[in-house]
């Protein structure tokens, strides 16, 4: 078997003091940093949200909107967000306490402007892939962890997709190794992913 843990944006734009804050979002920091150093997966897998300047989903690529309004992107709904991890912005880089040596292979997403990427496997109308499927197939991966920023977005659509497009993949969620935007955003992420399939579970049980 072959265990690897993805760790989901753990980026500035994220954290406090980002372009795009989730409370607490650094706390997930200590937790993939002591995941990555307890010798209990055998790949460190992140994604990365890097965006291009003019990307549709940017409240500020549309007249009139403002952040956490509601629009339209390629003809699907879409929430505007603030500009957040630009292509080269220090908001795009990982947050600065992650230990990034140990990572493995890093997934960018989000660079076509015209479709949002909350999935670490493909773009939000499922037409685009990553590549990051066929990695994890590549390397032969049978267990997943996921864990990162946020709970009710990146986090949630990686992990189904993770159990939609790899059958047979065990996939689990460390939740204390979450954050999320909206309470009741989480609590129904968190539904639809035991739902899923996805074991809902903690880094205490890990082991380290």
């Amino acid at each position: 078997m072959t265990k690897a843990l993805l760790l989901i944006d753990i980026q500035n734009g994220f954290c406090p003091g980002g372009n795009l804050p989730v409370a607490e979002g650094d706390a997930v920091v200590p937790v993939a940093n002591r995941l990555m150093a307890s010798g209990a997966y055998d790949l460190i897998v992140a994604s990365q949200d890097w965006h291009p300047a003019n990307h549709g989903s940017f409240a500020s690529q549309h007249p009139g909107k403002i952040p956490f309004d509601m629009g339209e992107l390629s003809g699907q709904p879409q929430v505007m967000w603030p500009d957040h991890c630009v292509q080269g912005t220090l908001d795009a880089e990982f947050h600065p306490d992650l230990e990034t040596a140990r990572i493995d292979f890093i997934q960018r997403k989000g660079e076509k402007p015209d479709v949002d990427s909350y999935s670490a496997f493909r773009d939000n109308d499922k037409a685009a892939l990553t590549g990051l499927a066929d990695w994890l197939r590549t390397k032969s991966v049978t267990e997943l962890d996921v864990m990162g920023l946020a709970t009710d977005y990146c986090v949630k659509f990686s992990a189904l997709d993770a159990v939609d497009m790899l059958p047979g993949l065990k996939v689990r969620l460390i939740a204390d190794g979450c954050r999320g935007i909206d309470t009741k955003g989480v609590d129904d992420a968190i539904t639809a992913m035991r739902d899923a399939g996805v074991e809902i579970t903690d880094s205490k049980r890990i082991g380290f």
